[in-house]
């Protein structure tokens, strides 16, 4: 099994999100984009005052996947995803459709034209076992670059109130991962919780994760 991570920015490291609603129309668009045949609801918009916590899409047609979606976190200018190619080109497939649907709405929305990424988007093959063990929290925990950015020195003060901030950012994976419904029809969580030997085991990887952070196991991770 092929497992890669999947990382784009904004051309000019400009923001791809500014509103709400851009989130979840992203989000939307990774179901959507999912599948080897044409997505018939790329219009779709959504309500800002939706619920994100309850499951939003319901199946009503036969799908075949592109990848598995196996985590994601959205920051408001670039994107961690770790994906599985379910057929062949899976994963090319998949980030055309889903980088060229979303600029062409980010585009309309806003009234812009040219470029919206900096790159079709970064691909690394994941070949170690101690890489794929840092990954999936590595891509949980890059919210907190919004208000604690030493997390990344081991400098937190509180820990407990980083942990807390993560539960309340609605746009990664990380909240279905500890078994709290978000956008759980996107991701397809079952091989990383048998890894992690469930929730329980994938919550307490997530602690001992930021208590021996070292940026040398992810720097190539990274987007610099």
């Amino acid at each position: 099994m092929e497992i890669y991570h999947i990382l784009n920015r904004g051309v000019d490291k400009r923001n791809i999100f500014l509103e709400e609603v851009d989130y979840i129309r992203f989000i939307h668009d990774l179901y959507e984009f999912n599948d080897v045949n044409p997505a018939p609801n790329v219009y779709y918009y959504f309500n800002k005052s939706r619920d994100v916590r309850r499951p939003y899409i319901v199946e009503n047609r036969r799908r075949e996947r592109l990848v598995d979606i196996l985590c994601f976190c959205l920051m408001p200018n670039h994107y961690h995803l770790m994906l599985v190619p379910k057929v062949e080109n899976g994963v090319t497939l998949f980030m055309k459709k889903l980088n060229g649907g979303y600029a062409r709405y980010f585009n309309e929305k806003y009234q812009r034209s040219g470029v919206l990424f900096e790159r079709r988007f970064k691909r690394i093959l994941i070949k170690r076992e101690e890489h794929f063990t840092y990954l999936p929290l590595y891509i949980h925990f890059n919210p907190l670059d919004l208000k604690y950015p030493e997390w990344r020195e081991r400098k937190l003060k509180d820990l407990e109130e980083a942990i807390k901030f993560l539960e309340n950012y609605r746009w990664s994976s990380h909240l279905d991962f500890l078994g709290i419904k978000n956008f759980p029809s996107i991701t397809q969580r079952e091989f990383l919780l048998n890894y992690f030997e469930g929730e329980k085991g994938y919550k307490e990887s997530f602690y001992n994760f930021i208590k021996s952070f070292d940026v040398e196991n992810i720097k190539e991770f990274v987007l610099e």
